[in-house]
């Protein structure tokens, strides 16, 4: 499935980043989509915001009432809209039991959403709606970073200091290309990533070919972290 990580604090839902397959994935898991609160996104490719547009339209099909939150990169209130007629031409008028709110959010500058506190870093992956965001989000004295999608940048430091967990893409296993970040880059910097938990996702075809041989965590689909 695409990118679509779930945070749960207590009561509080929140999904960092909602792919496409995102309703799909959440349904699956057997998580009710009405009981999102928040979802917070990295960027504005549809592997990684896609989702949204479904998600908005189950939620009018099936009597959603709970305020849904979008956070996100400047632009994101605009994209959102295009998105959603394009898909389903009108809905982003048609009138709704539940508000829908959008956040943007400027870079390096902590937000209070909800419980949660959320600082964007930007990072380096071409998107067509600049700056993509590596987000940080400390919530009950944890704290979760998830990189985007981006090549290696010193940015990513000060947004994982400290963390008790470190998301992060490795598309390739060896191969450095231009807005992506490999495994192999990824471990000749993880002496200087402080965080107490790395895990990596967003692997295509030949990082995955190498996981299972590698000393390293590797996200899957309905993969649980408690912390």
């Amino acid at each position: 499935m695409q990118t679509c990580i779930l945070l749960e604090s207590g009561s509080f839902r929140c999904l960092v980043d909602c792919g496409a397959s995102s309703l799909i994935a959440l349904k699956r898991a057997a998580v009710d989509p009405n009981d999102i609160d928040t979802i917070l996104i990295t960027h504005l490719h549809g592997d990684h915001f896609g989702g949204i547009p479904f998600l908005v339209l189950d939620g009018q099909f099936s009597r959603r009432s709970r305020r849904l939150r979008v956070v996100g990169l400047p632009g994101l209130t605009d994209r959102v809209t295009q998105a959603m007629e394009v898909f389903f031409p009108g809905s982003s008028r048609a009138p709704r039991k539940f508000a829908t709110e959008f956040v943007e959010l400027a870079e390096g500058t902590p937000s209070a959403v909800g419980p949660l506190r959320v600082t964007p870093y930007e990072v380096v992956h071409a998107c067509g709606a600049p700056p993509p965001y590596a987000l940080r989000v400390e919530v009950d004295g944890r704290t979760i970073v998830y990189s985007g999608d981006t090549e290696w940048t010193e940015r990513l430091l000060p947004a994982v200091a400290g963390a008790d967990l470190f998301i992060c893409e490795a598309y390739f296993y060896d191969k450095a290309v231009r807005f992506h970040l490999d495994y192999t880059t990824l471990m000749q910097h993880r002496a200087q990533l402080d965080c107490k938990r790395l895990i990596i996702t967003h692997m295509g075809p030949d990082m995955l070919a190498h996981v299972s041989e590698l000393p390293v965590e590797a996200a899957y689909d309905g993969l649980e972290v408690s912390l």
